[in-house]
């Protein structure tokens, strides 16, 4: 028996018992990636830590509104309106803000950053056994293990009483950029042949100083604008509300009452899926690829037809989609995106590459129109930039590797989920999250081996 013709037997099997009649989830009523019909979400929850506003109800129909993002019901615009206007850093402020429900007074935040620049190193054993020595090609899958590797380092891993959750969260929080930067490091050496270089977290610096630095080398060898745009890449993506896909796969892990280290690496394990992290390297690679293929990056007619042969499939990955457009909440604007884009010019400037920039500014002005011509006259679906869309622009303009993109969007979230956990076991519903599944199989008669055919 060969093994090829054994797996195809094996796998039209598996596939023919996956089979669901989708006429069903109609009949059933039921809400396929807990959407309504109209592209709500279903409300499973309520929480007091963010708010995703993409749209509002009016006689029971969705319409469409500016999108906002707000922590602990401030606008995310006015706190990086805030921390910028002061010339400083703001992820701090930020994970104060989501785990205490109000902005630091200027002493708790000094506290607070210097108790944070604290838990930054690992213990040397740990670096050596859990991310050196074990081979990684994936720095989330480094993570992800590192993360469980630090349950082994906790006198008291399984307790969910409120002070040690804390006590836990701000470790995870601190550590995570040291484990990313450290996994990344391992990674280029074993796999690209680079120098091997793990240096000591700096408590003087903010997060995004001190990640630059680890992954760099010298205080010198990143601007000021590029740490402030790493700080604000932190802060836009903090938080996103409880019904992402990794906040809300924390909070029902969490839901079990199971340690903070095995909910955060199901977290994790989400935001790896490329239908939830990774976009931002796709639209980079659709524009690297756009670059290549426009002549004049300035002729719109030139753009809106590679634009169209996107839609088509008959261009860049023949996927259909123009990455970084669209959003499951947000419809006529992503805020995040807005906040990004005006200091990502800015970067574009100092580096150098203002053309490029102005290309992404022109695709965005022009997909809307595009992908109303794509779906017809009548089509009244309305379409905008995510952050996903400049993210990926802004990281190349800092030099900083693909392999890091989504890892960065882990050490900014992991401030959310653990946020979201504490809510979840201490002021929720403290009940087990257990949907209903129906079962369409129908009933089969158990057959003895000797007559099966």
């Amino acid at each position: 028996m060969g093994d090829n013709n054994y797996f195809a037997k094996l796998e039209e099997s598996v596939r023919a018992s996956c089979q669901i009649d989708t006429a069903l989830f109609e009949e059933y009523e039921v809400k396929r990636g807990l959407r309504n019909k109209d592209g709500t979400g279903v409300l499973v929850g309520l929480t007091n830590i963010g708010d995703v506003v993409g749209y509002k109800k009016e006689d029971g129909k969705v319409v469409a509104i500016p999108g906002k993002l707000l922590y602990r019901g401030i606008d995310i615009e006015d706190i990086t309106k805030g921390f910028q206007k002061e010339d400083r850093h703001g992820f701090d402020e930020t994970v104060f803000l989501l785990l205490t429900g109000h902005l630091p007074s200027k002493k708790e935040l000094a506290d607070f950053s210097e108790y944070m620049g604290s838990l930054r190193a690992l213990p040397d054993d740990f670096v050596k056994d859990m991310i050196l020595s074990m081979k990684g090609k994936d720095v989330l899958n480094i993570l992800a293990r590192s993360v469980l590797g630090l349950y082994t380092l906790d006198e008291n891993p399984d307790s969910i009483s409120l002070d040690n959750m804390i006590k836990q969260s701000l470790n995870i929080i601190a550590k995570f950029p040291t484990i990313v930067a450290y996994s990344y490091q391992a990674l280029r050496h074993l796999f690209k042949g680079k120098t091997l270089s793990i240096r000591h977290p700096q408590a003087n610096l903010s997060p995004a100083e001190n990640f630059l630095y680890l992954i760099k080398g010298d205080c010198k060898g990143f601007t000021k604008l590029e740490a402030d745009l790493l700080d604000l890449m932190l802060v836009l993506h903090a938080e996103h509300g409880g019904g992402n896909n990794s906040t809300f796969t924390m909070r029902v892990t969490s839901s079990s009452e199971t340690d903070i280290y095995s909910s955060v690496t199901s977290a994790i394990g989400s935001l790896k899926g490329p239908l939830h992290g990774g976009a931002n390297v796709r639209v980079l690679e659709m524009m690297e690829d756009m670059k290549i293929h426009i002549k004049d990056w300035t002729d719109e007619e030139e753009v809106k037809e590679h634009l169209l042969r996107i839609l088509n499939k008959k261009a860049n990955d023949l996927s259909g989609k123009i990455y970084g457009i669209g959003h499951a909440v947000y419809t006529i604007s992503d805020p995040r995106a807005a906040i990004l884009k005006a200091k990502a010019r800015e970067l574009a400037i100092e580096k150098g590459r203002l053309d490029e920039f102005e290309l992404y500014a022109l695709v965005e002005r022009l997909t809307p129109e595009v992908f109303r011509v794509f779906k017809g006259e009548k089509s009244t679906k309305v379409v905008c930039i995510n952050v996903d869309f400049y993210s990926g622009f802004v990281y190349a303009c800092l030099d900083i590797s693909k392999e890091l993109y989504t890892p960065l969007f882990a050490i900014a979230r992991v401030s959310g989920w653990c946020t979201h956990r504490i809510e979840e076991l201490t002021f929720s519903a403290k009940r087990i999250i257990r949907p209903a599944f129906k079962n369409v199989y129908g009933k089969h008669e158990y057959i003895p081996l000797n007559v099966r055919k």
